[in-house]
Parts: structure tokens; sequence; C-alpha cells
């Protein structure tokens, strides 16, 4: 546990820094890898990707022990801090949640407010906060400073779910933030205006997601840094480049 606990301190210490941390999101221990010899501080494990490479899909249709035994062969594998993706929860609640996930050996969650199980339910935006509220208090029980990335989808599900999308991520992130999120990830921000507007509404670290060739709507990483973004992941980009470069040079030998 001490070990975790120092992954952990460093982790949520590299989260208040003020620099741009650039977490690759990975699926199996190759690709954690590959992230640790290149010399990345941390590293994400993306639902979508696991759920790929073991025949599963995403959406929290992967049975939560099978995704924790992958998650734990990742942690054994690489020295740095590790994240992984726990979509809504799986249905768990927040204590038993942090308490599979400090087993794994992670000590970082992405937490959304889609709720898949239960027909892709749009949690109210104080409830997903006290969600994180709870969690937060059981990794301060546990004494791990694990760091929550609490994730909104308001501005990808569009105006067809929220009068003013960009409003209601506004609201959700500043609530995130007051239940003790250390980053926020409001997805679907394609424009350096609506990067700007997220990254001022806020003073913990603003997550985007980034293509790993082609970078983000609002500009590669030097620009993205300079909007004020301090974490970027792949979410499931790299692998699905990855796939794409390989199918076609496959192709020659088929």
């Amino acid at each position: 546990m001490s070990d975790l606990k120092s992954l952990a301190t460093k982790f949520a210490s590299d989260h208040e820094s003020g620099k741009l941390l650039v977490l690759p999101t990975v699926w199996d221990t190759w690709s954690a890898g590959l992230v640790e010899e290149a010399g990345f501080s941390g590293l994400t494990i993306g639902s979508h990707p696991v759920a790929d490479a073991t025949g599963s899909s995403d959406g929290e249709n992967m049975n939560f022990a099978d995704y924790m035994a992958v998650v734990k062969k990742i942690t054994s594998a690489v020295s740095i801090p590790v994240s992984v993706d726990v979509e809504s929860g799986y249905g768990l609640s927040p204590a038993d949640l942090i308490a599979q996930i400090l087993e794994a050996g992670a000590v970082g969650i992405n937490v959304e407010d889609v709720v898949h199980s239960e027909g892709k339910r749009v949690r109210e935006a104080q409830e997903h906060a006290d969600y994180i509220a709870a969690a937060r208090q059981a990794a301060d029980v546990a004494g791990v400073d694990v760091v929550i990335n609490g994730r909104t989808d308001a501005v990808k599900l569009g105006a067809d779910v929220f009068e003013d999308p960009m409003v209601e991520a506004i609201k959700r992130i500043k609530l995130m933030e007051q239940a003790g999120a250390r980053s926020v990830y409001p997805v679907g921000l394609s424009t350096a205006e609506q990067v700007e507007r997220l990254v001022d509404a806020v003073s913990v670290p603003v997550n985007i997601t980034a293509h790993p060739v082609d970078g983000h709507g609002a500009g590669d990483l030097a620009t993205l840094a300079g909007l004020g973004v301090r974490r970027v992941t792949f979410g499931p980009l790299w692998q699905k480049w990855l796939a794409a470069t390989s199918a076609q040079q496959l192709k020659g030998w088929a």
C-alpha cells in the first residue's frame, strides 16, 4: 500500500504542477510498456480500447472483475501511475469502486455522467457531483490521494439533451471540482473557443481527448498548452490509428 500511496501522491502532485500532462490511453501490458518506455509520467486505461481488445464492447458491457484483472496486469507491468476509466461506475457504490481500483493498483479514475447500465441515463449535475464526492471521501479514508477525473458528456450530447450544452458543461465541471475532482473532462470539445471557455471555468486541469498523430480540432500540443489545457488523453484513438495503419500495411500480404 505504501508504494500505491507514493504513486498516488506523485500523480496528484503532477496534476497540481501547472504543467500539461499527456497520459496516453492503453489497453494491455504491451501498450502500457510502450508508454513507460517512451518516458511518459503516467498513463490511462480506456474502457473502450480494453473492451475492443478483449472481445467485448464499450458501455459497461465488460464484467467488472475481468476488467480489473486487465488493470492489475497493467499496473503490475509498469512503475508509473495508472488511471482507469470506470465509465459511470459499473453500478458500484463509490466506496466499493475505490476499493476495487486500489486493489487493482490504479491511483486514478475517470468517471462519467452517462449511466450506460440504466439505458444511458444522464445523471443530474448534483447527482454526479455527489458520486464524485463520495468517491473522494472513500479515497481519503483509505489514505490514498486518488486523482478523480470527472467527465461530463454535456457538449457531446448537444442541444437534443441540453438547452445550452456549453453552459451545462461549465456548471457540471464546476460542481465536480467542488466535489473533489482533481481534473475534469468535458468530452466533445472541438474548437479553441470551447476549450478556452472550459479552461477558464475551473482551476483544476481540463482533460482533452487528442489523436496521437492528428492532434485536436483546437490545435496541436503546443497550441493546447497555450490555451491552458493541462491534461491530454487519447481515448480509443491511438488503438484505432494502429488498427487502421496495420490493416493498410497487411493488405499487401493478403
